[in-house]
Parts: structure tokens; sequence; C-alpha cells
């Protein structure tokens, strides 16, 4: 995962509203798209700009595709995050 993929997939406010919605659990394109205000087909893109970019899992099931958050791919993007907080420079007058 390049983290800078990972930033711009949660750019966008629709990726970010699929990512709590899948926080609370599986979920199909089609239960996602209900909550949306976009075309399932467009719920379908923003779904494969967050697989490439490691934050979330799709199953198949049948003939559906559940989707799941990568608690890898947040690990992994926590991780970079945290090595700024661990800096213990944040804060500090000219940083």
């Amino acid at each position: 995962m390049m983290f800078s993929d990972a930033f711009m997939a949660i750019a966008d406010p629709n990726r970010r509203y699929l990512l709590e919605e899948l926080r609370r659990g599986p979920k199909t394109v089609n239960e996602l798209a209900a909550g949306l205000p976009v075309s399932r087909p467009a719920v379908s893109q923003h779904l494969k700009v967050l697989l490439e970019a490691g934050l979330v899992n799709a199953k198949a099931e049948g003939t559906r595709r559940v989707y799941t958050v990568s608690n890898a791919g947040f690990l992994r993007l926590n991780l970079w995050l945290d090595q700024f907080w661990d800096a213990g420079e944040l804060g500090s007058p000219g940083s």
C-alpha cells in the first residue's frame, strides 16, 4: 500500500462514508449504495479505490461481493501516522 494512495482514498467524503458503514460490519455494494446519493456503479468505483489503497477487502459470496474494512491496511496506516506522535516535537515552537 502506498500511503499517498490511502490518503487520497480517504480524502473523498463518499469513501469516508463507505468506511464508516463498513466499520459497523460487512456489506454488499447494494447495501452501501442505499445510504449514498450516488449510483451503484459509482459506489463500486469508490470501493475499487479503497481496495487498491488496501483499506478494504472483498470476498465473493455466490454472485455478490461482500466488503469489509482491512484491519491490516489501517494498521499500516496507523503505524505510519504514529511515528509523528512519537517524535515528541509536536506543538513545540518552530516545528
